[in-house]
């Protein structure tokens, strides 16, 4: 008998689930598995031999493949996450063959306010603390490949300033006379370290490398992270490896880390991690892990490889994008499944009586602080006012040529009045609506939420793109900020724009994706600005390349690629039982 979520903690209800965890062996011979394509991590957590299997099942046709996503949330989150354990438990207790794919967590909100993304409740993927703390070293292998190519750069521009070029030669190096003041990349660790943003190094004399500025980003935004989330094997991940751009000589050049000669080392350190993590749910389904990029700044899906492992294995995969559907889906839409060449049969968007309360005029929740005694009540003003920012959400669904399934996400001090104004709405926008109480009880919580993606999946679909290729990089943008995010159009910074018209003229990068930078907090690039805004431009500020990725990043508003932590971090709480050695707080 499972733990009572409103009486427990997550991680304390994970720790009970997992006395009755399944081997994972067991897990995969039920999905198909044979012996040779698993590759173990101990009794619970196995990685995938990919290229075994999808060569095995080449001929197999794919299973149903479902989105999730959601409204804007709250700094707190709307179980995103949750949902997407929850229909898959769902969809189990209806017989189907289901898999999940979700995002790895990263050790910056895993210790600081947002938690591990594992779910909650009675919706969650155990076990819980090997996934929340590093899994199988897959973060720590993208880290290792990320900061090597910068030694490798530092190196270089110590070894120019020091030596000639006859010098350099005898060292088996030509000059690649790179400028300090261009550098593409920074550093990574996986944690939000705000004081890491900015940094100077290189002092202590020549011996000690060139002294310039640099940073930190986090983990999660690396492009070795969206490599990892976009490439198709190992061959396709050695290749784009080769073209990340490190930084530019003084003439304006690209230089790659094939230049540096490090791009063949960083594929080494990301070999094993290419192959996706498998874990559980609290009822037994199968959840493959793998790549945890950000959606507020960078492509934020989980991996393609275990999209298609799974699409070959289950008759349903549900994966998540990360945030609202301005964000996540949109990259799903149009660059992820561009890549990919998979096309989804249902998308989710997820809702919360307190979210939409909140975009109704409700004050803003504030991490770390008690909920504000407003969302105790019940206000069906507030909850309708906030569902223009649901509506909005169901038309950009739409706009790529799907009927989204609206799933409330229900909790149990949400009011009947409340849910019934949720219903009305979302079906007048011409969306299915479900509530599910899958937090509170599981798959038999989340039966209705099942039956409607069910019903979607069989509904066919006129799945199409916002944008081609072909479309002038700035017009691309453009699209985006109007008829996904709602603005009226776009003001460049004139570095930004410099940078844009490089890049239509250059047709190596003209025609890659766009991987818009942008918080998730509101539609607009202003995270204090709730519903639909009316009247706003959106502000790029700086335009990154990421050439082995394959698409170019805008960066809008005051974002930043190092998050920062809170003055009531999660770490507070996470510790250690010395006698038995298990960790408990990690939510």
């Amino acid at each position: 008998m499972a733990l009572d979520p409103t009486k427990h903690a997550d991680w304390e209800i994970a720790e009970d689930s997992e006395q009755r965890m399944k081997p994972i062996t067991e897990i995969a011979k039920k999905m198909g598995l044979n012996d040779d394509e698993l590759l173990l991590h101990g009794h619970y957590i196995a990685k995938v031999d990919f290229k075994k299997v999808l060569k095995r099942f080449e001929g197999k046709p794919d299973g149903k493949y479902i989105d999730v996503t959601a409204i804007t949330p709250t700094p707190l989150g709307e179980g995103k996450s949750t949902s997407t354990i929850g229909l898959t438990q769902g969809l189990g207790k209806r017989g189907k063959n289901v898999i999940a794919a979700i995002r790895q967590p990263s050790g910056g909100p895993t210790m600081n306010i947002k938690g591990s993304a594992a779910g909650g409740g009675l919706s969650q993927v155990i076990p819980l603390t090997p996934f929340s703390l590093g899994l199988t070293g897959d973060i720590n292998a993208i880290m290792n490949a990320h900061n090597l190519a910068m030694v490798a750069l530092t190196s270089r521009m110590q070894h120019e300033f020091n030596y000639n070029d006859e010098q350099l030669a005898k060292r088996k190096l030509k000059r690649l006379n790179i400028d300090p003041h261009n550098v593409e990349m920074k550093w990574i660790m996986d944690f939000c370290a705000q004081s890491l943003r900015e940094i100077v190094i290189g002092m202590g004399g020549k011996s000690n490398g060139f002294m310039m500025k640099s940073g930190f980003a986090i983990a999660v935004s690396s492009e070795v992270m969206a490599i990892l989330a976009v490439a198709k094997d190992l061959k396709d991940m050695r290749e784009r490896m080769g073209r990340i751009v490190v930084a530019y000589s003084k003439d304006g050049a690209p230089v790659t880390t094939a230049d540096l000669g490090v791009d063949g080392a960083m594929t080494a350190w990301m070999v094993e991690a290419l192959n996706p993590n498998l874990l559980q749910t609290i009822e037994g389904q199968p959840v493959f892990v793998h790549a945890g990029p950000f959606a507020n700044i960078a492509i934020g899906q989980s991996s393609i490889i275990a999209d298609r492992v799974g699409l070959k294995l289950g008759d349903y995969v549900v994966t998540e994008s990360g945030f609202a559907a301005d964000i996540g889906f949109e990259k799903f839409w149009n660059l992820k499944c561009r890549m990919s060449g998979l096309k989804p049969h249902a998308a989710v968007v997820v809702a919360t009586i307190r979210a939409l309360k909140c975009h109704g005029g409700a004050p803003i929740p504030v991490p770390g602080k008690p909920m504000p005694a407003e969302y105790k009540g019940e206000n069906v003003g507030w909850v309708e006012k906030g569902c223009d920012n649901l509506i909005h959400h169901i038309k950009t669904v739409k706009k790529a040529g799907i009927n989204p399934v609206v799933c409330i996400n229900a909790f149990y001090t949400d009011t009947d009045n409340e849910i019934k104004a949720v219903r009305r709405l979302a079906e007048a926008a011409g969306a299915r609506v479900a509530l599910s109480r899958h937090w509170e009880k599981g798959g038999d919580g989340a039966l209705e939420f099942a039956d409607a993606v069910i019903d979607a999946c069989n509904e066919k679909n006129d799945f199409k793109f916002l944008y081609e290729l072909s479309t002038p990089l700035r017009q691309r943008i453009e699209l985006i900020a109007k008829e996904v995010y709602g603005a009226d159009g776009v003001d460049y910074t004139p570095e930004a724009e410099t940078k844009a018209k490089k890049m239509e003229a250059d047709p190596d990068l003209a025609k890659m994706g766009v991987c818009m930078v942008k918080t998730h907090l509101s539609l607009t690039d202003n995270p204090n600005l709730k519903g639909v805004p009316k009247g706003w431009r959106l502000r790029i500020r700086d335009i990154l390349t990421y050439k082995g990725a394959g698409f170019v990043v805008p960066v809008a508003g005051t974002i930043t690629l190092m998050p920062g932590t809170s003055s009531d971090p999660a770490y507070r709480r996470v510790d250690v039982d010395v006698e038995t050695g298990k960790v408990k707080g990690v939510f």
